[in-house]
């Protein structure tokens, strides 16, 4: 363990006279003549960063000379600048706090892209510095420009060319206020080389309030709004809440699980949403959408009233957007007003954060609670358990050949269902999010939206640097392990014990399961054939590797895995080449027609 991981920090939390020590040395800071590279270092110690994610070229060597003469602020030298803003939004979505990532101008930038949108899909907060030329220069096709501010304008919640040296921590500032507030999202601060030179200084002043005209997120939700909703809600005898990534963004589970807990309604996730009421809960049918499970998905289906709560109605929720909850009244409660009836018009809309609304709404559900028409909930319960008898998740795990599923739900044992779990994209991650019940909102860390491959062992990083105590799991895949496998050296450089579960099926998993689908078997470039040894590779970056073969070695192989506190382990999982993830649901369907799987009985719902 590095002397600047968990206990030296709390030690630290907990000492009065050092807290006091480094306010009073902000507060001197503030008074001094400080060089651009000195001042960005400064704002960052304001903010309460902790670690920067990310990869030195010229363009920001001033800043690298900074980083270099103080220790309050970490930096984490990653192998690419994908995995540093991967790392920098794992971290994010874990603790809830902003990630920064610092790359060089040109390729540094290009390369940081993919995280900046992955993190913008999924309204992740973070802050992303980015080196540019010297202010002269720009437009000039100097070496190592890129307009930064265009190329990332699409798939950033905001963005910043600082235009003089007086302005950077003021810009700085407001990075980290529009990144947090609101629908949290990357923001992305552009840096010309000149200003965070060492011999140009201006006076450090961070103490002013951010002022943004154009800027004003909602917090309360409009008090008529949120009382016509109540009335609809308990009015419903054919209910559903559906919940989503906002509930989690919005540090709002608690406030949900209440909401769920006193109206006694059946519960569904989104993706992005698991762990906002506890996965193991009798109230929870499971996850929707394509991937989603038949109880899900036909409640949806059939519901009268649906409750959204923190979602966005995204593609792989709705299905057929016409035979959408062809039924239902609508309540949809988001922070983000461009997300209501954006795909789905809705009947009762509000505005403003969940937990905000949601403490409203269960102060007015306490009061009229008498008016819940509980029987006609009950004839509702008792169909939703038709459903659920389905078993739509069972799968056939006969034979010699491990599968896939039976290696998550073995993980879910060994770890108590108390690890952090991080993803890549594909069958692994569908089976990830259906066979490990998250009982704890910012345990489930993967790429919803965009779908990045490489996201797992990145992200990975991220989490296990703000919890170095816990336990950090990515489940990946043979082909999305190796778009960012470089980080293996990262992991060793800081001591990162993360544990690897490679789902290996020796295909791009689900492009071969389309390919079954939908392309008459036509499995056209979607064989790995030219794979690695992936335990020789593991240990030549200094970690531990382990091969799986066998069903009955699976749970001992992870709890072996596990004993290994300090090391980083690769566990190559040799799984079924034929497995497929149901029930699913195909382009122009509508949730109630759903695959399931071939075991049942039948292949269509």
């Amino acid at each position: 363990m590095h002397p600047w991981q968990a206990p030296v920090r709390n030690k630290l939390a907990r000492n009065p006279v050092t807290r006091r020590a480094s306010r009073r040395a902000c507060k001197e800071a503030r008074q001094l003549e400080l060089s651009g590279g000195e001042i960005l270092i400064q704002s960052l110690k304001e903010e309460g960063v902790e670690f920067i994610f990310g990869y030195p070229g010229g363009a920001v060597l001033h800043i690298y000379d900074a980083i270099y003469q103080q220790n309050s602020v970490k930096h984490i030298l990653v192998r690419h600048e994908q995995g540093a803003t991967h790392a920098a939004d794992g971290y994010a979505r874990a603790t809830g706090k902003p990630g920064v990532v610092l790359v060089t101008s040109g390729p540094g930038a290009t390369n940081a892209v993919t995280g900046i949108a992955t993190a913008f899909m999924d309204s992740i907060p973070m802050v992303v510095i980015t080196g540019q030329v010297g202010s002269r220069y720009i437009g000039s096709d100097a070496f190592q420009e890129v307009d930064c501010v265009g190329i990332t304008r699409p798939c950033v919640k905001h963005n910043f060319l600082v235009d003089s040296l007086e302005n950077l921590a003021d810009t700085i500032k407001k990075a980290f206020y529009v990144a947090s507030t609101g629908r949290p999202g990357p923001v992305v601060v552009d840096i010309p080389k000149d200003f965070t030179a060492p011999g140009v200084t201006t006076t450090f002043d961070y103490s002013a309030p951010v002022e943004m005209r154009s800027y004003n997120p909602p917090s309360v939700g409009h008090p008529g709004q949120i009382r016509k909703a109540v009335d609809l809600i308990l009015s419903a005898e054919r209910p559903m809440i559906y919940s989503g990534g906002g509930v989690i963004l919005g540090d709002a589970s608690e406030e949900f699980r209440q909401f769920c807990k006193k109206l006694e309604y059946p519960v569904t996730n989104t993706l992005m949403g698991l762990g906002a009421i506890p996965g193991t809960d009798k109230q929870f049918v499971g996850m929707l959408g394509m991937h989603g499970t038949y109880e899900a998905n036909m409640a949806m289906h059939g519901c009268d009233v649906l409750i959204a709560i923190g979602a966005r109605f995204d593609d792989r929720v709705t299905g057929e957007v016409a035979r959408f909850c062809p039924n239902a009244k609508i309540v949809h409660v988001d922070v983000d007003p461009a997300s209501i009836s954006k795909t789905v018009t809705v009947d009762v809309p509000i505005v403003g954060e969940v937990g905000q609304v949601l403490v409203a709404m269960n102060k007015l559900i306490d009061e009229n609670v008498d008016s819940i028409k509980r029987e006609a909930v009950g004839q509702w319960w008792a169909e939703i358990e038709k459903w659920r008898g389905t078993n739509c998740l069972q799968y056939d795990r006969s034979g010699d050949v491990i599968k896939p599923q039976m290696v998550v739900q073995e993980l879910w044992e060994v770890t108590s269902g108390d690890a952090y779990i991080t993803s890549d994209v594909g069958q692994h991650q569908m089976w990830a999010a259906q066979f490990y019940p998250f009982d704890k909102p910012r345990r489930w860390i993967n790429s919803g939206g965009l779908g990045t491959m490489g996201f797992g062992l990145p992200s990975a990083i991220g989490v296990q640097l703000a919890y170095p105590e816990s336990m950090v799991a990515c489940i990946t895949g043979e082909a999305s392990i190796q778009m960012c496998i470089q980080e293996l050296s990262t992991c060793l450089q800081y001591d990162l014990p993360i544990k690897i579960i490679n789902l290996n099926n020796r295909y791009m998993g689900m492009v071969r399961q389309w390919q079954e689908f939908s392309y008459e078997k036509r499995y056209s470039h979607s064989y790995m054939d030219a794979l690695p040894d992936f335990v020789s590779l593991t240990e030549s970056y200094g970690h531990v590797g382990m091969k799986i073969e066998k069903p009955g070695d699976v749970k001992s192989s992870l709890e072996e895995a596990f004993a290994m506190k300090d090391k980083l382990v690769f566990m190559d999982f040799i799984t079924d080449q034929t497995e497929n993830v149901y029930p699913m649901i195909e382009a122009g369907k509508g949730q109630d027609e759903m695959r399931l799987n071939p075991a049942h009985g039948r292949e269509l719902a």
